[in-house]
């Protein structure tokens, strides 16, 4: 569990939320028999929802295919749901005693410096290079411990930028340090096209009820959200807004717009709430039950901030 809350998040901002799924699922099988929207809701704020989702299908397959017995292998392991090549070699060194190589960010950038390795970390051959280096390296009966060994020393000393050599036990045998080209390693030559998203959150709330749906596809599939017009341009005016929409809009007006965008991994999401008097949307959602549904964490700031201000 631990590792697929770390996948793209730091301890310290996954570290709660362990706690909490540590306690509401003690075991595997009380996991595999949460619903999707009470693991989503505990999730909530942590960000790549679909984790969320995986960890949940592997905790029932686990428990419905494989008698509640996890794999014994990092092969197996990847056989598992939203488990891959670092995160199955993670477990089955750290659990299993596995000698086999963890190869994440950190792991990347301490041997590339350390050997002063030239190769695109961009590329999947790369990492094949990489893994077969860093198994051989490994020694005794703790490969787990070699591991984090790396990851920390990669998270906390040799980190991208405020790299700190003069603190580094691999100091003296380090070839980057040696040759000056500490911030040249590693190499990363293909770069994630970023691209801008104009998402526009329609609020409407009648008889202290308001409208949300759930979404069932892409970045944020099985949270709730506000239903969403999206354009390809930043829109002020409701005019325009109804003028793009498939839904019957009669009257509405913005009610927030933020500049600056909510920043996502290959995203940029330039949010706004409009509020109306009148659509042709359903109500759904009693506006004191709202935060027992699980939403993204942008709308659920907004939630928090705005959403009992609104005249009802």
């Amino acid at each position: 569990m631990s590792e697929i809350i770390l996948q793209q998040t730091r301890v310290d901002q996954g570290l709660d939320y362990y706690k909490k799924f540590v306690r509401e699922y003690p075991k595997v099988s009380d996991l595999a028999r949460a619903s999707e929207d009470e693991v989503l809701k505990l999730w909530e704020g942590l960000g790549y929802y679909s984790r969320g989702r995986n960890l949940l299908a592997t905790a029932r397959f686990i428990v419905d295919h494989l008698d509640g017995k996890f794999p014994r292998s990092a092969k197996d392991l990847r056989e598992l749901k939203g488990i891959g090549p670092y995160t199955s070699a993670a477990i089955s060194s750290i659990a299993n005693n596995e000698p086999i190589a963890a190869v994440d960010g950190n792991a990347f950038r301490v041997l590339s410096r350390f050997f002063d390795i030239e190769l695109d970390i961009a590329k999947q051959s790369t990492r094949k290079y990489f893994e077969e280096l860093m198994t051989k390296l490994i020694e005794g009966e703790r490969p787990g411990d070699f591991n984090q060994a790396v990851m920390d020393l990669g998270a906390s000393i040799c980190t991208p930028k405020k790299y700190q050599c003069e603190e580094c036990p691999l100091e003296s045998g380090c070839l980057s340090f040696q040759k000056k080209i500490v911030d040249q390693r590693p190499v990363k030559i293909k770069k994630m096209k970023i691209r801008n998203r104009y998402l526009n959150f329609l609020i409407l709330i009648k008889n202290e009820k308001i409208a949300i749906q759930r979404r069932d596809q892409g970045i944020w599939k099985g949270l709730y959200q506000f239903p969403l017009i999206e354009s390809n341009h930043e829109i002020t005016k409701f005019s325009e807004l109804k003028e793009i929409s498939n839904l019957e809009l009669h009257s509405g007006e913005l009610l927030t717009s933020f500049s600056k965008p909510h920043k996502l991994s290959h995203q940029n999401l330039f949010i706004s709430y409009w509020t109306l008097q009148s659509a042709d949307l359903t109500v759904n959602c009693d506006l004191d039950k709202i935060n027992s549904y699980s939403f993204p964490k942008p709308l659920k700031d907004f939630i928090a901030a705005e959403i009992l201000k609104i005249n009802v």
